[in-house]
């Protein structure tokens, strides 16, 4: 319809505007009011391309990772009111979309000799304050020169990365690494949960005499079960998604970009949607708890 009111009106210095309504068969007030409407538009465009911009920089600036909910979120931290499904309708107008998430394969291979520790989360992955319930995980991401192995350790009340550790392996004393540096950041209460599957280096003597030592409690699903470990496994999706699938030409390449992405990107800028406190970065939630707990 807008084509033939942009017809008309280009036409009326040749032709009665009456006329021409007649022979396009539309409505002459229709065709008035279309024409009133004009600068609003073009406002409204410019509007949306000012819009456009911001949503680009904020997307460059997420690793051409964030969708939407992310995007608004973001443009509310700044300052920038706006609705959300303006939002949700100038990035495809951009072509400015999020990553998905895709499925991968899992590295988890049980002990059966082992005794395991009783499951203390029972697939309730939230904590009132930090230092109180810890998962973790192990993954690999693909390097030329062979693969490197990443073990992490995830606070569930900030979802906040506490600790984590990468090797050329996936033995005892990876999972054990990441542990103490979860440790060693401070913020772990006395009989803090420690909760993973049931792979060999969570099994392992090492592993568990360690969380004896720093006065921690085990906790481990049941075999075969990834929902029993669903806030891990989540949080590798996100990883692997949000950091890039490729393979990197050497391990020390993979290092320097997963220690970035952990300690520059996720735990300091990236937002994520807090049950009370709204959108805030892992390590805001954090400090927002503590100054919860101080007041």
């Amino acid at each position: 319809m807008s084509e033939l009111y942009r017809l008309s009106r280009a036409e009326k210095a040749n032709h009665p505007i009456v006329l021409l309504c007649r022979v396009l068969n539309v409505a002459r007030s229709s065709c008035y009011a279309w024409c009133e409407g004009e600068a609003a538009r073009h406002a409204r465009q410019a509007a949306d391309d000012a819009l456009a911009h911001e949503i680009t920089m904020v997307h460059i600036a997420s690793r051409h990772t964030y969708g939407v909910p992310r995007i608004h979120a973001e443009l509310r931290r700044l300052g920038r009111r706006v609705n959300r499904k303006r939002v949700g309708r100038v990035m495809p107008e951009r072509d400015i979309r999020g990553v998905t998430r895709r499925k991968g394969r899992s590295l988890t291979r049980p002990d059966a000799k082992a005794k395991p520790a009783p499951d203390l989360i029972g697939r309730d992955f939230h904590a009132e304050r930090p230092g109180t319930r810890l998962v973790g995980d192990i993954t690999c991401l693909p390097a030329a020169e062979g693969r490197l192995c990443l073990a992490r350790r995830l606070d569930l009340a900030t979802r906040e990365v506490a600790g984590h550790a990468m090797a050329d392996h996936h033995r005892a004393e990876l999972v054990v690494d990441a542990l103490d540096m979860g440790y060693r950041r401070g913020g772990l209460e006395p009989g803090c949960v420690i909760h993973s599957d049931r792979g060999s280096a969570y099994m392992s003597a090492r592993f568990r005499d360690r969380t004896g030592k720093l006065g921690l409690r085990q906790s481990c699903g049941r075999t075969g079960s990834c929902v029993d470990n669903a806030a891990a496994e989540s949080f590798w999706a996100l990883h692997k998604e949000e950091i890039g699938t490729r393979i990197w030409p050497h391990r020390a390449t993979t290092r320097v970009e997963v220690f970035s992405f952990t300690e520059t990107f996720y735990n300091r800028r990236r937002p994520r949607k807090h049950r009370t406190f709204g959108y805030l970065t892992p390590t805001e939630t954090r400090q927002r708890h503590q100054h919860a707990l101080a007041a």
